[in-house]
């Protein structure tokens, strides 16, 4: 009987020593994934910022356009605007600092 029950305990002891190594490996994996996911968030909210950028430099060069009647004029106000979309740049930087 003392045999039965000493067999059964170094049965538990074993399942228990696998799950949690199975636990340790799992609660690793969560937290790599979690890490990644973090990065991925911050990279895709960079691209947003960079795409909504582009659409205000593509909008206003729109505008420079229409309004530019030739091409030095036109390239005055790509100028213009090119320095404008860095200063809203530099003000943004600052402000998430």
């Amino acid at each position: 009987m003392a045999s039965v029950l000493q067999e059964t305990l170094t049965r538990l002891t074993h399942k228990s020593a696998v799950l949690v190594e199975k636990y340790e490996a799992l609660r690793s994996e969560r937290d790599a994934l979690r890490e990644q996911l973090n990065q991925e968030l911050a990279r895709l909210k960079d691209l947003q910022q960079q795409c909504q950028q582009l659409t205000d430099e593509n909008r206003y060069l729109r505008m420079a356009r229409t309004v530019a009647t030739d091409t030095d004029e036109l390239a005055r106000y790509r100028a213009m605007v090119t320095q404008i979309v860095r200063d809203i740049d530099r003000c943004i930087a600052q402000l998430n600092t």
